[in-house]
This record gives structure tokens, sequence and C-alpha cells, in this order.
């Protein structure tokens, strides 16, 4: 294992840190806190909506035009929306990454940032924009560029304030896109680098390069880093870290391309323990894994346990599995710790987030199945069929789950232990595969080329 160790003031991480700090009802970060727990405190939010056509246009705030793809998800603190997305160009050639600011209130776009595509679109695919979702920490927001580059700026006028070029000054080579979402707890701000296998050939050029990533927030320079996939790298690293205290001990979890799931002490880079996600996979002849489904979805923290999924963007529905790990063990913990595993034929590939609300686990797979699980032993207690792919993660706010699927069609359940349908929203304008998110009273939509603040009308 490689790690570079840099002087850095050790935060009192067993708080939630400054995430703390902001308004309870904002949505700073993926996940909404630094557990990445899609729970909302949110109250009154409307069940149905329509954007107008055939039906009378209901409970829509404002709407505001993105650019051609979007796959980013939407943060909301200090009265402003921040989401990527890119240029709407036709030409692959002419697109730029852009990350948007839009004013809470009405969705007047306040500044927006953009990036030039790298010349390589192996690391920089023409079709894709500033797929991180963005965190924001104080009066700066962060996020990972489409060029590989971790980005400071401010969050009044855009301001770049400092860069930190992964590619140039630590040997980080994307796979196709570079899509990790920062979790800023104290003062670090945490990244998954995105190094990968070259696109063309699959081998990997730079070993050495880190993974992992911790950065001190104010000033853009290294904290510590860390290459424990090596050379395992499957493909690329598209996933993002969480944080939670287990038993008294703060962590920060990394999602690794090799399959495994890394956790580390946050101020100091220490190995904790690790995880092999894939452990339930029967090795080819060669001695490969059965599949090359990967981690993408950022773990959750729940108490002293991680929930964490195993797929990938694209993936041919296959066999996956989700697991709930415990956090409060060191070393390889990968025959020690897992308290269950849902998976075989009930579960497929999967990169969205697990959600964990009053002793249930609500769970999505890629071909579109909507779990929800006994979060203390696995045992699934009903699914739904949503007939279309989801990539996002589901949302439990004001007592209901909210799910976006790649048809743009937006479901909302009833939470509890029996299933219960409320009502079926569809086809957002146009569409997109979207983790709808909900603050101040607010629920967002994220669409492919516009998003959406859905709201009671007065």
């Amino acid at each position: 294992m490689h790690r570079r160790q840099v002087k850095t003031v050790r935060a009192l991480f067993a708080a939630v840190g400054l995430a703390a700090t902001l308004p309870a009802a904002d949505w700073p970060m993926l996940g909404g806190r630094p557990e990445r727990s899609m729970v909302s405190p949110e109250r009154g939010l409307p069940v149905e909506w329509s954007f107008g056509g055939r039906t009378p246009r209901k409970n829509i705030k404002w709407s505001a035009p993105l650019g051609r793809v979007t796959f980013g998800t939407p943060v909301i603190a200090g009265g402003r929306v921040f989401i990527g997305t890119d240029h709407d160009r036709p030409d692959p050639l002419q697109q730029k990454g852009v990350l948007k600011c839009f004013a809470e209130s009405d969705g007047r776009l306040l500044w927006q940032a953009t990036h030039a595509k790298l010349p390589n679109a192996g690391e920089d695919d023409g079709s894709l924009g500033i797929c991180s979702t963005p965190a924001v920490a104080g009066d700066r927001v962060y996020y990972v560029s489409n060029r590989g580059e971790l980005v400071c700026r401010a969050v009044e006028d855009g301001r770049e304030v400092w860069l930190l070029d992964l590619r140039a000054s630590l040997g980080v080579q994307p796979n196709q896109a570079s899509a990790s979402s920062p979790l800023v707890v104290g003062d670090l701000v945490f990244v998954v680098t995105g190094h990968g296998t070259d696109y063309k050939t699959g081998k990997l050029k730079n070993p050495a390069a880190p993974s992992f990533l911790a950065v001190d927030r104010h000033s853009g320079k290294v904290a510590w880093q860390d290459n424990s996939p090596g050379t395992r790298i499957l493909t690329g690293q598209w996933g993002s870290p969480g944080y939670g205290v287990a038993a008294g001990r703060a962590q920060v979890a990394f999602p690794g391309g090799d399959g495994w799931l890394y956790s580390f002490d946050p101020a100091t880079g220490k190995l904790l323990w690790k995880f092999n996600a894939k452990a339930h996979e029967k090795p080819s002849a060669s001695g490969e894994p059965e599949t090359t489904f990967n981690l993408v979805a950022a773990p959750v923290f729940a108490g002293d346990r991680v929930y964490i999924a195993v797929g990938e963007p694209e993936a041919s529905a296959g066999p996956g599995a989700l697991r709930c790990i415990d956090a409060t063990l060191s070393g390889d913990v990968t025959a020690t710790a897992e308290r269950w595993r849902f998976g075989g034929d009930q579960f497929n590939d999967s990169i969205s987030m697990a959600v964990v609300h009053e002793g249930l686990v609500y769970a999505a797979d890629t071909p579109g199945f909507l779990n929800c699980l006994d979060a203390a032993t696995g045992e699934r207690l009903w699914v739904h069929d949503l007939k279309a792919n989801v990539w996002g993660s589901p949302l439990v706010a004001d007592g209901r789950i909210y799910l976006q699927t790649g048809e743009g069609d937006v479901y909302v359940f009833q939470t509890g232990r029996t299933a219960k349908l409320l009502a079926k929203n569809s086809h957002l304008p146009d569409m997109g595969h979207g983790t709808p998110v909900a603050a101040n009273g607010v629920l967002y939509l994220a669409g492919q080329k516009a998003l959406y603040a859905v709201a009671l009308e007065k």
C-alpha cells in the first residue's frame, strides 16, 4: 500500500462536522449528510404533480434549463441550487462540462462554471458532462469536473478558489468519466479519484496513482492518499465515499474499483478495515471474478453498520448483492463483518444507494425493482417492479419513498413493512436517470435537460 502523509489538523470527526452547522432543511451534499443516508426531514411535500399538457399544470414551482445530458443530482444550500450538467450542443467536440448555480426561490441562473472536454474521449466521454454531485460547505462548493479536477469555488459568484488536477498532479487516469461526489467533514474533503484502466486497451497504466484522496478544503493541498486497489482495478472507479461513527470510531469508507470497500481513519488515512464485496462470486478458470460488477454507490452508514450494493453503469442485468457490514471491526473483515447479504436471484446489479429508515432498508436494483428489507435481518418484506431501469437512489421524506426511473416516472410509496403505492407521476418532460432530493418544502427532480422544483401550491 502506498500512502503519502502531510501535516493536517485533526478535526473533531466524532461529530458530524461542518455539515451540522448548515440549516437542517438544506441538502448540501449527495445523501444530504455525510452518512449518505437519503432521509429528509421535510414535511408537506406533494404526492402528485403535473407538468401540463394533457392534464393541467399542478404543483410545479419552477423549472430551469440544464444542458443536453445530466447525470448529476442537485444540492441545495444557502438559498442556492447547484447541479452538474453539460452544454446543449449536438456536436460532442463542442461539449463542455458545466456546473450551474440557480436561485432556490425562482430558478434564476446566478452563475455557471464551464470546463472544456479532454481530448481523449476514453478519459472524458463526449456524451457526458459533469457527473459529480457537488458538496457545499460554508461559502464554498466542491465538485469533480469532467477533466478529473477537484474544484473549489465561491458559492456567491463561482470564482475559482483552488483547483487540484488529479491527472497532472497525481497521475490519475479516468476511465470514460470522473464522477465522484465529494464528501466534506471538518476541514477535509474526501473523494474517489476515478483512476481506472485505459478505455481502449483495458490496461492499468499507473497502479501507483491514488484511488482515494483526502484534501484540505481550505487550501486544496493533499492531506493523505491511498492506492489500495492497485493493479486489481477492474475498469473504472465512479463511486463516492461515505462517513460514519461506529462504536465511537469515526471513519470514512471508499468503494474501490476492485470490488472492495475500504474504511480509513479520516484524519490520518490509517486503514481501519476492508471488505471484499465480491466475495460471493465464483472465480473463473483464469482466476478472474465471475462478473465485472463494481462498487459505484456510496456506502451508507446507519448506526454501527454500513450498507452497499454491487453494480456498474450500463451493465446487463446480472446477479448482484446488497450487503450489511459491521463497521466496528478491524483488518480484513470479509469473513467476519457481514451481518446479512441480499442477493442471488432476488437482487440484481445496482448503483443505487440504499436508504435506512425506522428499521427498514429500501433498495433499488438496475433492472428496476424496489425492495423493502428488514434492516436487522435482511429479510425481504416486499418488492415492486417499476418496469424501467433505475440508476438513481430512493428518497425517504414525509413518510414516503420517492424513486425516479430512467423513463422519467417518479413513484411515490408509503413507508412501512407493507407495500403501498400512493402515486405514479408519469414522464418528466425530458425524462432521465435521477435521484429526487428535498429541501425547504420543495422536491427537486432532474431530467436530462431541465431541473424541476415541485411543491404544494399555496
